[in-house]
């Protein structure tokens, strides 16, 4: 089997459609929100996508884990930035619906990859189980 690429992944995809929806609403945001919501949901959502390049590049499979892990931790941020302009009147419960089904779906890919990079342990032959820098 040969290696595809990161951005053949499906839950990498299904992130940079995320990432075009929350730059939408960003770019939808009254002036006073630039540099406060605007912000956070504009680096939340391309944090997912760039963890999960970064942790792909990775050889030990503790050092993959922990970029998917931060991933996951940014789609919950950006999950919650969009629940936040709900409440505030920037997006509607449709948009809040649709980010919550594709967040789920992410994170269902995402915890999928989690379980195939503990399943290879790949290079643990080589680094042993822990990692000098954590």
């Amino acid at each position: 089997m040969s290696d595809r690429g990161f951005e053949t992944l499906g839950f990498y995809l299904d992130s940079l459609k995320l990432l075009k929806a929350a730059y939408r609403l960003a770019d939808s945001l009254p002036d006073c929100e630039r540099y406060n919501l605007s912000d956070q949901l504009r680096r939340a959502s391309a944090s997912i996508l760039l963890n999960i390049a970064e942790g792909y590049g990775r050889y030990h499979y503790l050092d993959r884990l922990r970029f998917m892990y931060i991933a996951r931790g940014s789609l919950a941020d950006t999950k919650s930035t969009f629940i936040i302009a709900e409440s505030l009147g920037y997006c509607n419960t449709e948009q809040l619906h649709w980010v919550t089904q594709l967040k789920d779906q992410i994170e269902k890919g995402l915890n999928g990859y989690c379980r195939f990079i503990r399943s290879q342990q790949q290079g643990k032959e080589e680094y042993g189980t822990r990692l000098s820098n954590w």
